[in-house]
């Protein structure tokens, strides 16, 4: 079938949009017609030098509608609308022991663009091999072939094409909050970087009934946004005295942190920022080797590595829309919609802060 899809060639080349071939869905996948697609920081880990397989099609947080079942296809139907969320393989350990974030494949099957094999599911106009596997999807593209078993199905009366988010960004923040820390009511939290994973870390937090919910970021814009989605306290990253802040804010220290910025020095004062026997949470991938000082996880301190926020995309999704509905989990706010040709515009709003998750349409 033939598709239209967003191409990075290089690690340093604009995105092209060129029709490719897409083979059809072998057994236990399905073909979706994308409707949004999130562009994620997790995808430009693709421009970063030998990290990835090159030309590649990114796009890991997606929503559509089912076109066609491959064989041996379950409880799904075409015209079915989805939400695309991350591969696994579903036999390991943590994979049976309902911790599929956890996979023992995780990377190779999200984060390589070849995926659980090796075979061609995409091929440009020369027949040459495009990488398609890119968390299982490879979604920043008119239509993608997946694993049923990475699917979410959703209600009819939603708004689709916003809904992509849902199956990584928005459950990674919200999901670290609620299963990976397990935040409790009238606790305190500092949420180190308020992109979309940030906030929906704050709009969870305030959920689960935490007294104290500090969004910390450089950008006041996001930190504006941050209090209106239920912050109590929105301070600037670059303070100077950041630490002394947050110590007054949360009466000694912080009960539990999150890094959404992979900063080693940011991951060192979210860890200084915990009180005695806190937890901080490491979202995403670190930006170089973290060093912690000896003394900084001696009074009792926890750091924990999240991945996915811990959480099981077909249980979890529908939980987010059910808050979404009742008002109090507003993650469209956070969305900009952009045609999947101006896919350049929204890589440069996500980079320079302007926009805080962009959407494609296809």
């Amino acid at each position: 079938m033939r598709i239209t899809a967003a191409v990075l060639r290089a690690p340093n080349a604009p995105h092209s949009i060129e029709e490719l071939e897409l083979a059809d869905p072998g057994p236990g996948q399905v073909r979706v017609r994308i409707a949004g697609a999130g562009l994620c920081h997790s995808d430009l880990l693709a421009r970063v030098p030998g990290y990835t397989p090159h030309p590649i099609v990114t796009g890991h947080e997606s929503s559509g509608i089912i076109d066609a079942l491959g064989p041996g296809v379950a409880n799904l139907a075409v015209g079915d609308p989805v939400v695309l969320s991350y591969d696994a393989c579903r036999t390991c350990q943590n994979c049976l022991s309902a911790q599929p974030a956890y996979c023992a494949e995780f990377t190779r099957r999200n984060l390589t663009g070849a995926g659980a094999d090796e075979d061609g599911v995409l091929s440009d106009a020369a027949g040459a091999p495009v990488a398609s596997r890119w968390f299982g999807q490879s979604s920043l593209a008119s239509h993608a072939v997946t694993a049923a078993a990475n699917l979410v199905k959703v209600d009819r009366n939603l708004p689709l094409e916003l809904l992509g988010p849902l199956g990584c960004g928005a459950q990674t923040g919200a999901g670290a909050v609620w299963n990976s820390l397990a935040v409790q009511p009238g606790s305190s939290i500092a949420v180190f970087g308020s992109g979309s994973v940030g906030l929906s870390a704050v709009m969870a937090a305030r959920v689960a009934g935490a007294g104290v919910i500090v969004a910390v970021d450089v950008n006041p814009a996001r930190r504006a946004l941050a209090l209106e989605l239920g912050a109590t306290h929105a301070l600037d990253g670059a303070e100077p005295d950041l630490s002394r802040a947050l110590a007054d804010v949360s009466s000694g220290g912080m009960q539990y942190t999150l890094d959404t910025t992979g900063l080693p020095a940011v991951i060192i004062t979210a860890v200084y920022a915990l009180r005695t026997t806190g937890v901080c949470g490491l979202l995403g991938v670190q930006h170089g080797d973290l060093a912690l000082p000896p003394d900084a996880l001696a009074p009792g301190r926890t750091v924990m590595g999240i991945i996915e926020g811990g959480a099981v995309p077909q249980t979890f999704v529908p939980r987010l829309l059910t808050l979404w509905r009742q008002g109090r989990f507003p993650f469209d706010r956070l969305i900009t919609t952009f045609p999947l040709a101006r896919i350049s515009d929204a890589e440069r709003a996500a980079l320079d802060g302007t926009v805080v998750k962009p959407v494609l349409l296809p």
